[in-house]
């Protein structure tokens, strides 16, 4: 991810005798943001200050470093005395996919064409069925018919690379087609789509995240704040272009809450990116 701006929300409360959901999203975040531009590389006791400065406690940190790392996503790696982490190489790729989906928000038209996808696996290997689905979800496919996937057909590249990178294009078959029948579009995509579950997330970041955009354009911020509040806010946001492919407005309900979502992040991330990526390297280059 490339930096973004942002101003304080109230912090989200963690799950109740459990892991703090936040944790391992935020992380990602952080390290997506700052490491990349770092060498990759980012040290324990950055990252531990700046999660401090987002209200998240040393130990838990620490217990989800660890897991990342069993997942093989962060990678220990020591510059001079300094313990820290680097990025694994598919994560590497996928935050740089990543980058446009949240920041450039291609939407297609409806002379793109749809993309379907359509996968057979043995039984012996439910593992990599359950793993398509969830490339397929994440990548924004909707289903059209038991066992038919469908995005829009400029997710077709995207797609592509999702599926090799993961050892999957031997399960798949892909085509090029357009709707040429019968019913209204629009309808089929109400089907294809939760647009009322997806409507409700934008819904909700429009609700937490106006007033903040309100208080920093009226209050200003500290660098500080700027980064409290930027993190939660660009971790919030990443995961909504994924479960919204970019599908054309032309089918969408009127009013469709995603424009009016997106240009608030746009503003959101205008209005903090450099403040919070001045606090980040401020902890970044003090700690090295």
């Amino acid at each position: 991810m490339t930096t973004g701006p942002m101003t304080h929300a109230e912090p989200t409360p963690p799950a109740a005798g459990g892991r703090d959901p936040r944790l391992m999203p935020t992380i990602l975040t952080v390290f997506g943001l700052y490491a990349r531009s770092e060498d990759n590389w980012m040290s324990v006791a950055s990252l531990v200050r700046l999660m401090a400065d987002l209200g998240l406690d040393e130990p838990a940190v620490r217990s989800s470093i660890s897991r990342l790392k069993r997942r093989g996503v962060l990678c220990p790696e020591r510059h001079g005395k300094a313990a820290g982490y680097s990025l694994e190489s598919s994560a590497l790729a996928v935050l740089a996919e990543g980058d446009t989906r949240i920041f450039e928000r291609v939407r297609a038209s409806t002379v793109d064409g749809w993309l379907l996808v359509v996968f057979s696996v043995p039984e012996s290997e439910r593992d990599k069925r359950h793993e398509l689905r969830t490339s397929l979800t994440r990548l924004g496919f909707g289903t059209a018919a038991p066992g038919v996937w469908i995005a829009p057909g400029h997710l077709a590249a995207e797609t592509r690379r999702t599926l090799e990178r993961r050892g999957l294009t031997g399960y798949v078959d892909m085509f090029n087609a357009e709707h040429t029948g019968f019913g209204d579009p629009s309808s089929k995509v109400s089907a294809w789509w939760d647009l009322d579950e997806l409507s409700g997330l934008y819904a909700d970041f429009l609700d937490r995240y106006q007033p903040v955009l309100a208080r920093v354009d009226t209050d200003g911020t500290t660098p500080i704040e700027a980064f409290a509040t930027y993190i939660p806010m660009l971790t919030q946001w990443r995961r909504l272009p994924y479960r919204d492919p970019g599908l054309p407005l032309q089918l969408l309900p009127p009013d469709w809450s995603g424009e009016r979502a997106g240009l608030l992040f746009d503003d959101l991330n205008r209005a903090l990116r450099t403040s919070a990526h001045d606090h980040a390297m401020t902890v970044i280059h003090g700690d090295s």
